[in-house]
């Protein structure tokens, strides 16, 4: 799927949720991309990562395999991949998703230097990251590229399918209550 379609998703199933009601200012929702990638910090100190094999296909995960069975998805999600490194770089992703769609930001942007690398720690990966998005000598559509692209380019460090956990945390979010029980 393509970012930008990515986004439209994002945004639409954040509305639909009750998200979009109150008018934030940008910070706002820059903070809470970082308090995400905060969350995969303790997640990472904690040794948490999702219990996923590689090959999904006929899994739990798998949409053959669940057969749209909302209560198996939901609960093999919260079980094996909720609050996991993997699940809180998708939440910030979506969260930088849905930010562009909110903002109507075109997501055809990549950088073409990275910050992220093997030779760092997990750590030093999202404090590198975090920093980026605290440049202001970028415009907004560009910080939001920008942490996107690293956030992929740390996934693919760590042999994570980021994708794969966009989308599914994107099914996972469809299924969750109103605000999914928080103020904002």
């Amino acid at each position: 799927m393509e970012l930008n379609e990515l986004r439209d998703k994002a945004y639409k199933i954040a509305r639909e949720h009750g998200f979009h009601e109150e008018e934030f200012s940008d910070g706002h929702y820059l903070m809470l991309v970082i308090s995400e990638l905060s969350e995969a910090v303790e997640a990472d100190r904690k040794g948490l990562y999702a219990k996923v094999p590689k090959d999904k296909e006929n899994t739990i995960f798998s949409p053959k395999t669940f057969h749209g069975d909302n209560v198996l998805f939901v609960y093999n999600f919260e079980e094996h991949v909720k609050d996991r490194v993997e699940d809180e770089l998708a939440d910030a992703c979506i969260r930088l998703l849905d930010f562009a769609g909110l903002r109507n930001l075109n997501l055809n942007r990549f950088a073409l230097v990275n910050v992220v690398s093997s030779k760092k720690t997990f750590t030093e990966n999202v404090y590198a990251i975090i920093k980026d998005i605290m440049n202001y000598k970028y415009s907004l559509e560009e910080q939001v590229n920008y942490a996107i692209t690293q956030i992929f380019a740390l996934s693919r460090i760590l042999d994570i399918d980021l994708l794969w956990f966009i989308e599914h945390k994107m099914i996972y979010n469809e299924k969750r209550e109103y605000k999914h029980g928080k103020k904002y």
